[in-house]
């Protein structure tokens, strides 16, 4: 792994459509979180408030799946300046819950929720300026761009976490052990 002037390898995480489980889960890491922040540089995180992707990032682990076009667009610039894109977790890796929005009409959907919903809903072309437009159907990651690393789970446990990171810090190949090959 190449690493910063700061000897340390440059992180990012991103969060598209999902519950946060998977962050949830990478803080879980508890202690040993000390020890990861000791050897990477957090560069983009929904944790950390970064407005803008940076360029030159080594690994990137992605949450959630593609739902609308902010998050194709995210998806495009992390890969083009990422080094390593993980899928991380279930949403990411199937597409998973936020998938069976995909069994609905979309724009019946969207008509439903504000237009028929409670209050006076607001006029059609603002929404665009306050929400991101549906992309048709829910996609994981790698329908959108090609993923390096598939780190699945609902969220993945600390454990399948840490054996992934452990192994990218060495420059080794991320190999999970058997027993952290299935999930469901």
């Amino acid at each position: 792994m190449t690493t910063t002037a700061s000897n340390k390898v440059r992180l990012a995480t991103a969060w598209f459509g999902g519950c946060a489980g998977c962050h949830m889960s990478l803080l879980d890491l508890d202690e040993r979180l000390i020890d990861v922040v000791g050897l990477v540089d957090i560069v983009y995180s929904p944790v950390a408030d970064i407005k803008v992707f940076p360029e030159g990032v080594d690994v990137t682990l992605v949450e959630g799946a593609c739902c609308n076009d902010e998050n194709v667009h995210l998806a495009h610039e992390v890969r083009e300046r990422s080094k390593i894109v993980i899928a991380f977790g279930d949403c990411a890796v199937t597409g998973n819950v936020p998938s069976m929005r995909n069994r609905l009409d979309r724009d019946q959907m969207i008509t439903s929720v504000y237009s028929e919903g409670p209050g006076k809903p607001p006029p059609t072309p603002a929404l665009g300026h306050f929400l991101p437009t549906l992309i048709p159907k829910v996609l994981p990651l790698h329908q959108v761009i090609p993923v390096d690393i598939f780190l699945p789970g609902c969220p993945p446990d600390p454990e399948r976490i840490w054996a992934a990171i452990v192994a990218l810090l060495k420059g080794e190949p991320v190999l999970l052990p058997e027993e952290m090959r299935s999930f469901g």
